[in-house]
């Protein structure tokens, strides 16, 4: 674990002896009761806070999966008496391995995700990092939202610090407020490793805390990152705009023509039709072939002119024609591959078109738009999602521009984090419906470009997963796989992963596994049981 003291005000009253000291290494441990009402000192945190403190703390009984551990609650207080608090969840087991573990949230955050649960794609039925002896911790990013789905509820976005707390800065805040109550519980000083893993908006937040603080994490798993966040709004809001038009939304009856002819033209490329296309990239399928005669809309059984040109758009990319600040151009759009039993249709179109006001059944990436509009670019909770354009934002551009700079963690050039022994997992599905993996794509080549590939190949490794879609609901290839292992033998002993072997938790897997092949990587069937993973071997 690597520590440097913030070069701040407060960092320099602490050396001179004025504002309490983080715990010393060998200080006496306390008791799980006894840290309620522990405050954190401002100067223990590397961004500006009003302190912290433990709000409550409780012994948990051990179970035979999990181990018996000490459950904190903190609350660290923002510098604008506005602003929400940050409510940080840390679990502290009694049979510590010393070290540490920070989960990522998902979409606007909002509540604090489970730190009892598994790191993104990671193997059903087995141990939890708390149940492995980590100590765990989490926050909700500043910001505690009652909505029936907080990861839906942008309007915190209306205060500037829980808007730039979201963006980034709660992860710093939480990190050092986190590892200096759990100095205090132990006594002996920081973890010795810590690592960070999040997926989707906490795939954006892993990549962030590896750019922007360096020596804060050993090691990071990136699953299905949301890091050009400002960019992938804007496509949403262009989604919205193109679902909206007469006669383009596919109900689900036709969002299932479109996922079964989609397999059926490329399942069999990998050389086994078993319901997952392993070389998304290399897929060609014409929505054209499921014209309706003369293209009018003739019921489920075929789709029309405007639905063809929907499903187009939308599998393409999006350019905008202006600049905004973060740099970013474009998004590159979505393979239609999401999906199982596809029971509940899984392209990320929902059952209803976006309208104003948005229905509560259209998808999710619209729904995160119309809230973006509300709260982020106007601050008009009155506003719709379809009275921004993302081509033409009018009035709003400029806005837009700020919010990519604050949002977009898009920088590659991640030597500083690999110089310091950082290590990095990257993992996203081709099947995913809300964060597309060729954006992920983009990134990975990007920090090759910039880094040089020799470079990048030193300290990280990046995984396409054919099949598994966001978050594994209902996916096609459910993906599990010990990440957490992989990274921390990778920190510990200088291993790299080599020849990794994912598994397929979902239901119909029937516990079938792949090799994880490296990017550019995919996994050709070579024959012999099709269930397992040496009948695979990795092509390009």
């Amino acid at each position: 674990m690597r520590h440097v003291l913030p070069w701040t005000a407060a960092g320099l009253l602490l050396l001179l002896g004025t504002l309490p000291a983080p715990p010393a290494h060998g200080a006496a441990p306390a008791d799980c009761a006894g840290l309620r009402g522990t405050a954190v000192p401002a100067a223990a945190i590397g961004l500006p806070t009003r302190g912290g403190e433990v709000t409550a703390a409780q012994e948990v009984p051990g179970t035979p999966a999990l181990g018996a551990y000490c459950r904190v609650e903190l609350a660290v207080r923002p510098v604008d008496r506005a602003a929400p608090d940050i409510t940080v969840r840390i679990s502290l087991p009694a049979g510590w391995n010393h070290k540490a573990v920070m989960f990522g949230g998902g979409g606007y955050d909002g509540a604090v995700p489970d730190v009892a649960g598994n790191v993104p794609f990671g193997p059903a039925g087995g141990p939890t990092p708390l149940a492995r002896g980590y100590a765990t911790f989490a926050s909700d990013s500043g910001h505690r939202s009652q909505a029936a789905d907080p990861s839906l509820d942008g309007s915190f976005a209306r205060n500037d610090e829980a808007l730039r707390n979201f963006a980034g800065d709660a992860l710093k805040k939480t990190r050092d407020a986190a590892l200096y109550v759990i100095g205090k519980r132990y006594g002996d000083g920081p973890p010795r490793h810590a690592y960070f893993a999040g997926g989707s908006t906490g795939g954006r937040e892993a990549l962030a805390v590896a750019q922007r603080w360096p020596r804060d994490f050993d090691g990071v798993i990136s699953a299905y990152p949301a890091w050009n966040a400002a960019s992938l709004d804007l496509f949403f809001g262009y989604e919205a705009q193109v679902l909206a038009r007469p006669g383009a939304f596919l109900n689900q009856t036709e969002q299932r023509l479109l996922y079964d002819r989609v397999l059926a033209a490329c399942d069999g490329d990998d050389g086994l039709r078993d319901g997952v296309i392993s070389d998304e990239a290399g897929c060609r399928f014409d929505p054209r072939v499921l014209r309706c005669r003369g293209g009018a809309d003739r019921g489920d059984t075929c789709l029309s002119d405007p639905q063809i040109r929907a499903v187009r758009t939308l599998s393409s990319r999006f350019t905008w024609p202006y600049r905004i600040a973060s740099g970013e151009r474009s998004y590159p759009g979505f393979p239609f591959l999401s999906g199982a039993d596809m029971t509940t249709p899984r392209l990320g179109m929902g059952t209803t078109a976006p309208a104003d006001p948005m229905p509560t059944t259209s998808g999710y990436g619209v729904r995160f738009w119309d809230q973006w509009v509300k709260h982020f670019v106007t601050r008009d909770p009155a506003a719709g999602a379809l009275s921004v354009d993302p081509r033409r934002p009018g009035p709003w551009r400029d806005r837009i521009s700020a919010l990519s700079a604050l949002q977009d963690v898009n920088d590659p050039d991640l030597r500083p984090f690999a110089a310091a022994g950082g290590r990095l997992l990257l993992l996203h599905g081709t099947a995913d419906e809300l964060v597309s993996h060729r954006s992920t794509v983009e990134y990975a080549e990007r920090m090759r470009k910039v880094m040089g590939k020799g470079a990048a190949d030193a300290f990280a490794r990046f995984y396409l997963v054919p099949g598994a879609n966001h978050a594994n609901v209902d996916a096609a290839f459910a993906a599990g796989w010990d990440s957490l292992g992989a990274l921390d033998t990778w920190v510990e002993r200088g291993t790299a992963p080599v020849h990794p072997v994912v598994a397929d938790n979902s239901p119909a897997g029937h516990g079938r596994t792949r090799p994880l092949c490296a990017y550019p990587g995919w996994p050709r069937y070579t024959g012999g049981a099709p269930g397992r993973a040496d009948s695979f071997r990795c092509v390009r």
